[in-house]
């Protein structure tokens, strides 16, 4: 979720860009007006659902204390996922997936408090100005303290009841995520990238950081992503050990401006303040009527009230406030942080900061959800990232996070258009915004092939964009579920880049009928054959998939033959599949959904079965004469047919 200063945000919520992307749109299966998701009723705890395609299998209500208060993102280490919640981090216990079991919930208040593990370390992300480096809640009053808590905290967990603080790592403009990097190179230490969205603190705070300079300068906190490295020997030496400017010479990006139901809702808005007397001014960018926020008005009348010698405003300086307005916006505007949305498409950008890194070690290879720009990242130097390509689209407002498929051919990227706190799936919202651009990784360059967005309207009262997901380790395909706040989750498949479509889902109605009230899923991964949410403003959800015309029992089966010791969904391993009579079974419906000759899917079917059946050497006929019928199917999808001849294959060897 983003977080952006005030006057940033209000900059950013009233720029209109013209600009337009080129590319094809979505293609949902059924218009978005006909979804049943459409207008559920309301509801915390009782509000109506709809299950598509998945059954969900459990519901657990956060902890007192925990509850209703801000859940974020999940890892996972053995049988327990350990939510990230803005008062600290829960531990449920999944060894029963129907039943979660609390293990504990650790207070330690801070922002997003995003959550990552490694073996028995686990790191969490604290960016606002409230956490405290002794984890205790009532925040840090001063402007300037030792005790407040930016950056990426570690602990020891080899006791998950008792998670133990070994260390904070302080970075110069907090954690507002992070992700670990375990780098094949070196089995001494792990890598934590930090994407870190706020301000820059005073260097008065914390030595070293630089935010009165320009991003080009050596010195500078701007553009820069902090690396610090983990000795595993010893946790609690943690430290800074890079900066790494990956966005030099990038150029401000155009954006789109306001859609058609934001428009009707700003009008609706500036009726309102219209007659109730409120604050209104020119928007200094874009021309238009803008309510000027109360933060800006009461200075002026607190100068005003006081120059009478008053202490409380009236009627009659609100009335000498008004024409002073004007120039206050203006003012506003023209100071706004650097990084806010009023440089010219086309300058040197100065607000690239990564919100989301994806690493992919196996590959070598990361993906970088950096606001204005998606970056394909080299990391076979762990602290010295380079950028191997960047790409911008009119389309996106804010670049949040990164997917790769599990060949490292594509790559997804999400816009977190709104910042996860507004409602962007209303009929009056494009498909192409708020949603996901995929790319195909050509010669390491981005090369954009389609826009997905869910098939569905929601309300006004409901966030919704698009947020965090993972891979569904479905052989032979790339199939991905993905949260979308109180869009509620999505599952798609996007093998062919060009035509994504949704395969499941599961939607609640909004948490409140009468207001935009924060809730839904912030993010959801696939873990052991379970689909894990964490709910906003509940707890958490577990759901698994069902067959349907989109995903049959075998293709489930052989999904649910890959496990995981653990799993930071950033830090993406490579899936590889065991051997098993489900996966070469998997291979065979997929070719029936090809289309393949209905005889050498039949010939498959009979022979795959008759070696399930055998054991010792009948089996191994068997198995070779599976291998020989594969080549039946060779003039349909002959990709298909060598990766099913191999799952035949490795069951041979399997049984040598």
């Amino acid at each position: 979720m983003s977080q952006i200063t005030t006057r940033a945000a209000l900059a950013a919520a009233l720029v209109a860009f013209s600009a337009c992307a080129s590319g094809s749109k979505p293609s949902p299966a059924a218009s978005p007006a006909s979804d049943p998701r459409n207008n559920l009723k309301a509801g915390l705890f009782d509000a109506a659902e709809y299950q598509s395609n998945l059954k969900v299998v459990a519901k657990a209500v956060s902890p007192k204390g925990f509850l209703g208060i801000t859940n974020s993102d999940l890892a996972f280490t053995g049988n327990y996922v350990i939510q990230g919640n803005y008062n600290g981090p829960v531990v449920w216990d999944i060894s029963n997936p129907s039943n979660p079991q609390l293990v504990v919930a650790y207070e330690c208040p801070a922002s997003q408090n995003d959550v990552s593990v490694y073996k028995n370390l686990m790191f969490m992300s604290a960016e606002a100005q409230n956490g405290r480096v002794d984890c205790k809640p009532g925040g840090v009053r001063e402007a300037v303290s030792k005790e407040r808590m930016r950056g990426v905290r570690v602990f020891d967990i080899s006791n998950i009841k008792e998670p133990k603080l070994v260390a904070n790592v302080q970075t110069c403009r907090g954690s507002h995520t992070h992700t670990v990097l375990e780098h094949p190179s070196d089995r001494d230490n792990i890598y934590i990238y930090v994407s870190g969205s706020s301000g820059i603190r005073s260097a008065q705070e914390l030595e070293g950081c630089a935010g009165d300079v320009a991003g080009s300068e050596a010195n500078s906190s701007r553009l820069r992503i902090e690396i610090i490295k983990v000795p595993l020997a010893d946790p609690s030496k943690a430290a800074v050990v890079g900066r790494a400017n990956i966005f030099a010479g990038l150029k401000e990006p155009p954006r789109h401006g306001l859609s058609d139901a934001d428009k009707a809702a700003a009008e609706q808005q500036l009726a309102a303040a219209r007659r109730s007397g409120g604050f209104i001014a020119k928007n200094p960018q874009s021309g238009v009527d803008m309510i000027v926020p109360f933060q800006v008005v009461r200075p002026m009348l607190d100068s005003i009230a006081k120059a009478r010698g008053a202490t409380t405003a009236n009627a009659a300086d609100s009335a000498a406030a008004r024409p002073l307005l004007q120039a206050a916006v203006n003012r506003m505007f023209a100071n706004a942080p650097t990084g806010a949305t009023n440089a010219a498409p086309g300058a040197v950008s100065e607000r690239s900061q990564c919100h989301d890194i994806t690493v992919y070690p196996s590959l070598g290879l990361a993906g970088g959800a950096c606001e204005g720009h998606g970056i394909l990242l080299d990391i076979s130097n762990p602290v010295a990232p380079t950028r191997l390509d960047a790409v911008a689209d009119s389309n996106f407002a804010y670049w949040h996070s990164a997917t790769f498929n599990n060949d490292g051919t594509q790559m997804l990227f999400s816009d977190e258009w709104g910042g996860g706190g507004a409602p962007k799936c209303r009929a009056g919202d494009k498909p192409e915004w708020g949603a996901n651009a995929i790319f195909e990784i050509v010669n390491k360059k981005l090369v954009f092939k389609s826009y997905y967005k869910i098939p569905t309207y929601q309300s006004s009262n409901e966030n919704c964009v698009a947020h965090n997901g993972s891979l569904i380790p479905i052989p032979g395909r790339d199939v991905m579920v993905q949260s979308w706040y109180q869009g509620g989750i999505s599952v798609f498949d996007w093998t062919d880049a060009s035509k994504p479509f949704e395969i499941a889902s599961f939607d609640r109605g909004p948490v409140d009928s009468t207001r935009m009230q924060m809730g839904g899923s912030w993010s959801v991964y696939w873990y052991n054959g379970k689909i894990v949410s964490s709910e906003i403003a509940r707890g958490l959800d577990v759901a698994e998939l069902v067959p349907s015309q989109f995903v049959t029992q075998n293709e489930i089966d052989a999904a649910n033959t890959v496990k995981w010791d653990q799993l930071n969904a950033q830090g993406q391993p490579k899936i590889v599949w065991p051997p098993s009579f489900p996966l070469a079974k998997a291979y065979t419906d997929q070719l029936e959904r090809k289309g393949c000759a209905s005889g050498a899917v039949n010939t498959l079917r009979t022979q795959i079965a008759a070696a399930e059946k055998a054991n010792g050497a009948a089996r191994n006929t068997a198995l070779q004469a599976a291998v020989t019928a594969a080549e039946g199917a060779r003039g349909c999808d002959s990709k298909k047919v060598d990766l099913l001849k191999k799952a035949l294959q490795d069951l041979q060897g399997a049984m040598m």
